[in-house]
């Protein structure tokens, strides 16, 4: 009979073998541990390494594209054109681009070649230069390879010397249109890579110590400047930041002393964790209550209100179960007016007004903000439901002696074929969005017509996104005519939609762009092409209808100056037409954003008066150059007196304040006389005028000149 091993024993021996293999698993890790560090290292220097590479090439195409953004301006451009084909070239070359170079920032020097061999002009810092002995023999395959219109500016690196030089040519050419002659000036600036210039290049792309060289540099990252054949002329050059080798060293010590406290922690990482276990299962518990509910009212949360209806809906499949989605009316005037503490007390109070409406609430939730979920389990009538929802948010809540007066929107949706809760939630969130949309304070049931209606309107906003790409959507343009002798004093640009399925009229297709976040984009292409149509048409001044959105967009002051600046068109020909809606979503933006159009001499006109709430203080605390009177006033002047001497009163106070008149919907020569009387100095409508496209509005101007 074999003995037994001492208990001991057996204990011993199972302590060295878990020992044997806790020092294995700690060898094992310990080697992965050096490798990966290792790996780590080589990879953050490679990382770098190629971010240090992209950011040479991002600095060395910036430089390039800022030298050819400049050479484009210049070259294409119609009074450039005409002075160096037709003028005295010489003296219009130096006062515009020679003089300029002895201290300008973009360029140091500038060539014109002149076509088939004739004679090139060229200075250096103001100087008269030989652009081939400067540049060498090249330059001229750059300016041959450049003497096409319509092309892109060629940009190539030469060298003169030590110096390295980046050149831009482009063809000498009118703007928008090519001329027969197939032969141009070409138009060159150039640009040395000094010092200086490649310092700035380090500083704006993060790469220290860059620098040019001649020789290959095999212990330096560098990136190869070429001439127009693709041959090497020079190259920058950097030392590795070798961010990995830096990390190890400092790390290193941390690394020893990690392997020596190994041991110790993989003793104590047994017995945490079995602790750390029972806290994680407390931790989970009350996180998942956290997670499904509410933290500033303790409703369901939007994860608890899904997960919640998920579970009733498989409990009570023979019961109806409706959803109703609650959006408070005037939540944000609350918080504007009382601030946010007053508007997390009331929106604890709404909560608590909700827990206890009904019987058949099975279920209250907040899904964020204002807006709200009751879950309907029961048979009770919707619609009574429903009004005891409104009313009950209709009467006033009292929060530290303040009475506060707010409303409801409610969309609703019963089970019926849905599917799950998500689909529950989203019927009930399109139904919410119809009864905002009809007015606020109602109640709105999900039929299958939302979806439809949801569906033609997503689908006209895809159409709307490629009629934007594809260019589809065009201004036509309506003459203003004085009032005192008839003459045609300006143009209004009005955006028009015509597909080959049928127009689309601006009522529809511009608050849908306002919706979907493309009147921006929109706003700046009618702009943008309204502003190159009527360069032409000078004195001519030209109106511009400006979006409250757009007018709200921090950036929208800039981008119009810039268009402006690119197509050289005169600020002061430009009047961009607002109505009051902006100016009461967002006066302080608003004001802003005029103040700054205003200074550089764009002018503003008050739209639609007489079609809202405008006021006198608005009229004179944003001192607007116009006001448009709305049609509607001018043809309730047809309806006797009282029209007639309430559109006289609105221009006698636009009289007084100092401001012009416009009056649109002009339809009848006694409208006209009767406006003039009144004092209108601008008339707009089809009696002066109908909305026509560039070309039509040109032979219209060309035969009402004649005539």
């Amino acid at each position: 009979m074999l003995a037994r091993r001492p208990k001991e024993s057996r204990e011993g021996y199972s302590v060295f073998i878990a020992t044997s293999l806790l020092l294995l698993v700690a060898v094992i890790l310990g080697g992965m541990g050096a490798h990966v560090v290792d790996r780590m290292r080589s990879s953050a220097n490679a990382l770098d390494d190629n971010r240090a590479i992209l950011a040479a090439e991002a600095a060395v195409s910036s430089f390039k594209g800022k030298l050819a953004a400049t050479v484009r301006d210049n070259a294409v451009w119609d009074e450039a054109y005409k002075a160096i084909t037709q003028g005295d070239r010489d003296a219009w070359t130096y006062e515009n681009w020679g003089k300029t170079s002895a201290d300008y920032a973009l360029y140091d020097g500038v060539v014109l070649t002149a076509p088939a061999g004739g004679k090139s002009i060229a200075y250096l810092k103001a100087n008269i230069i030989d652009p081939h002995e400067y540049l060498g023999a090249k330059f001229l395959g750059q300016t041959e390879s450049a003497a096409r219109p319509g092309m892109d500016p060629t940009v190539n690196f030469f060298r003169s010397g030590d110096d390295i030089i980046a050149v831009a040519s482009e063809a000498v050419q009118p703007f928008g249109s090519q001329v027969e002659d197939s032969q141009y000036y070409i138009l060159s600036f150039f640009k040395t890579l000094t010092s200086e210039v490649v310092a700035e290049m380090a500083k704006d792309h993060q790469l220290p110590e860059l620098h040019i060289t001649y020789r290959p540099a095999a212990d330096l990252l560098n990136l190869p400047l070429t001439d127009i054949d693709r041959i090497e002329v020079a190259r920058l050059a950097w030392p590795s930041a070798a961010p990995g080798n830096t990390i190890f060293d400092e790390v290193r010590p941390f690394i020893a002393a990690a392997i020596a406290v190994l041991g110790v922690y993989l003793v104590g990482v047994l017995y945490a964790g079995w602790s750390e276990t029972r806290r994680l299962k407390s931790l989970a518990d009350r996180a998942r209550h956290e997670a499904t509910h509410d933290s500033l009212s303790g409703l369901l949360n939007r994860l608890g209100l899904i997960e919640g209806m998920d579970r009733l809906m498989q409990a009570n499949k023979s019961r109806m179960l409706v959803l109703h989605l609650i959006d408070l009316d005037g939540f944000k005037a609350v918080n504007d007016a009382w601030g946010h503490a007053i508007g997390d007390q009331l929106i604890r109070l709404v909560a608590e007004a909700l827990r206890d409406i009904h019987p058949d609430a099975a279920g209250v939730a907040r899904l964020g903000g204002d807006e709200f979920a009751l879950i309907q389990l029961g048979s009770a009538n919707l619609a009574e439901l429903d009004d005891q929802l409104l009313e009950r948010l209709k009467k006033p809540f009292f929060i530290e002696g303040r009475t506060i007066e707010i409303g409801a929107s409610i969309g609703v949706a019963s089970r019926d074929d849905a599917e799950d809760a998500h689909e529950l939630l989203r019927r009930a969130d399109m139904a919410l969005y119809e009864a905002k949309e009809t007015g606020r304070g109602c109640a709105i049931i999900y039929h299958p017509d939302l979806d439809r209606q949801r569906e033609k309107i997503a689908a006209l906003e895809s159409e709307l996104r490629r009629a934007l790409q594809k260019d589809e959507i065009q201004p036509v343009f309506q003459p203003l005519a004085s009032a005192a002798s008839g003459d045609i004093t300006g143009v209004e640009a009005l955006a028009r939609w015509r597909r080959a399925e049928g127009a689309i009229g601006p009522d529809a297709f511009i608050p849908l762009a306002e919706k979907c976040g493309l009147i921006d984009i929109l706003g700046l292409q009618m702009l943008r092409k309204s502003i190159v149509a009527s360069k032409a048409w000078a004195p001519l001044s030209l109106s511009v209808n400006v979006s409250p959105i757009q007018l709200c967009n921090l950036n929208f002051a800039g981008d119009v100056l810039a268009v402006l600046e690119e197509e050289g068109f005169d600020p002061s020909r430009l009047t961009l037409e607002i109505t009051e809606a902006v100016l009461m979503s967002n006066p302080e933006q608003a004001r802003r954003s005029i103040t700054a159009l205003k200074s550089a001499g764009i002018r503003f006109a008050l739209d639609d008066f007489g079609a809202g709430y405008a006021s006198i203080g608005t009229l004179r605390e944003f001192g607007f150059d116009r006001m448009k009177i709305d049609r509607s006033l001018v043809q309730a002047m047809d309806d006797g007196s009282t029209g007639r001497n309430v559109l006289t009163a609105t221009i006698s106070l636009a009289m007084a304040l100092g401001i012009p008149v416009t009056a649109e919907g002009i339809e009848s020569a006694d409208q006209a006389d009767a406006l003039r009387v009144a004092g209108c100095d601008q008339l707009q409508g089809y009696l002066v005028g109908r909305p026509m496209g560039r070309d039509e509005l040109v032979s219209w101007l060309a035969s009402s000149i004649a005539a």
